[in-house]
């Protein structure tokens, strides 16, 4: 028999790479194989409150550099990502599960984010009024207020860190990154680059671990803000304790993003930008299409479109090329997706086309599930209210636009919604009315570049400000009000 070894992964504190002394562990599975491939540490209370101290103790010196000096420390992390990309693109697909190349547009965009960090120097410019009254001025400058952290999503674990990180640092603070127990190794990988460029000790750490660790980071005075993108539940905990401890914070939370189609839509083009978005990343993203609306005389030849273009999808390892789909990211997941398929046939929707059971040739432990569409769903049941984070395409047939848009406002989330539409005015009328903070107008998923904000209302977001863009850089600092005058 042989005896597997795997690492447990190390933490990064204050430029060194430190070994958890946690007894505890989280295995790190490939979820195309069922291969164990890492072990994720959790670390204990203590450790945590030594990456705060590395971090507190650099935020003076790091605060007091010149602001382009810490963006030039941006561009070589971008640079070196950059010469990296191949590598990094498969390791993260080598844990999270996603095609090859939708981890590639994950690193593409994680290298965008870092280029729109390295904007600091005019986003956090103040402003100035001479002789506000006889011989007074008054400023306002930004400053960066101390150690941030963030406690990241399994989903995206290569891009979504730098929705904050690269801001935070750039402005001043110093950060703490706390990854996804369930898929570290992209985190490390990033790490390990970074380790080589330079950085200031202290600037930017790491810490692996679960509830004990976030607790600690939130508890500590010596916090002062919080970054979250997960799901619902925890989010609004976390906001809650942030609260409690006098801490900022930008919660990003679930989802379930309502997908209208009307009867002036392009099929031609509409039904592949369907498509990706309900499957792309196996439907595992908090811009994923939830539900599919079809208005009025569209219904029927768009049921017939989507099902015969999702029997196409490609199905297997993503580190294949020319794969569509990949597994889902963790045998808990697949099962969560199966329970949900399960409540949609109890509940009375009609499985048009079942992924359950697909075989995937050579990789018999994965955790895959094919395209899924149900037909007749209902507004009340499961798979049309909850966030199914998986490759489900529930289809609803309304009336008009009216009932799509009380469809979509008797659900709690408000994350994105689209409308595929040949009107301007219809598109006007749903980007006026529709609740949720990114709108999509013929586009499946409505992904915001790095200088927008990822909006999201409802019970998708807790906070006022929100990642990436302007309202990180305002996230992360403070603005001091200066009145003057000379005698």
């Amino acid at each position: 028999m042989t005896i597997l070894t795997v690492e447990v992964v190390k933490n990064y504190i204050n430029g060194k790479w430190v070994e958890s002394k946690a007894k505890e562990t989280r295995d790190v599975f490939n979820p195309a194989t069922g291969e164990l491939i890492a072990k994720t540490p959790m670390s204990t209370r203590e450790e945590t409150l030594v990456a705060i101290a590395a971090a507190k103790a650099a935020f003076d010196r790091w605060r007091a550099t010149p602001v382009f000096t810490r963006v030039r420390h941006l561009n070589r992390i971008r640079d070196a990502f950059e010469e990296n990309f191949e590598e990094l693109s498969k390791i993260l697909t080598m844990e999270q599960g996603k095609a090859i190349d939708e981890a590639r547009g994950e690193y593409r965009r994680t290298i965008e984010n870092l280029e729109c960090a390295t904007s600091v120097p005019s986003l956090q410019m103040g402003y100035n009024t001479e002789d506000i009254s006889a011989g007074i001025d008054e400023m306002v400058i930004k400053q960066p207020l101390g150690v941030f952290f963030c406690v990241a999503p399994f989903n995206f674990p290569g891009m979504v860190p730098t929705w904050f990180w690269p801001f935070a640092i750039g402005v001043g603070n110093t950060y703490i990154v706390k990854p996804s127990e369930q898929v570290p190794l992209s985190q490390v990988k990033q790490f390990e680059i970074i380790h080589e460029l330079g950085l200031p000790r202290g600037v930017l750490n790491m810490v692996h671990g679960g509830p004990e660790a976030v607790n600690t980071l939130i508890e500590s005075p010596d916090t002062v803000g919080l970054s979250f993108v997960g799901s619902s539940p925890v989010g609004k905990l976390l906001y809650k304790k942030t609260g409690e401890f006098g801490k900022r914070a930008q919660v990003q939370m679930g989802a379930k993003n309502f997908l209208t189609v009307m009867p002036d839509a392009d099929l031609e083009r509409t039904v592949p930008a369907l498509i990706t978005s309900f499957y792309g990343c196996a439907g595992q993203r908090c811009l994923a299409g939830g539900v599919l609306l079809a208005v009025g005389d569209i219904y029927k030849p768009l049921k017939e479109a989507v099902v015969e273009a999702a029997k196409q999808y490609s199905v297997g390892n993503g580190l294949e090329e020319g794969i569509q789909m990949g597994p889902l990211a963790s045998k808990r997941g697949m099962e969560n997706v199966l329970g949900y398929i399960e409540k949609g046939v109890k509940e009375g929707a009609e499985l048009i086309l079942d992924g359950r059971g697909v075989e995937v040739p050579g990789y018999p432990g994965g955790y895959f599930i094919g395209p899924t569409i149900f037909d007749k769903v209902k507004p009340e049941m499961a798979i049309a209210r909850e966030e199914i984070f998986g490759p489900v395409i529930p289809i609803i047939h309304v009336k008009d636009l009216d009932e799509a848009i009380d469809i979509i406002h008797a659900n709690p989330y408000g994350n994105a919604s689209s409308v595929f539409t040949s009107s301007g005015k219809t598109a006007r009328d749903y980007q006026y009315r529709v609740k949720a903070g990114n709108i999509g107008i013929n586009i499946g998923v409505v992904a915001p570049i790095a200088t927008f904000p990822f909006s999201g209302m409802k019970d998708s977001f807790l906070g006022d400000l929100h990642g990436q863009g302007q309202d990180a850089v305002s996230f992360f600092t403070e603005n001091k009000v200066v009145v003057t005058r000379w005698f």
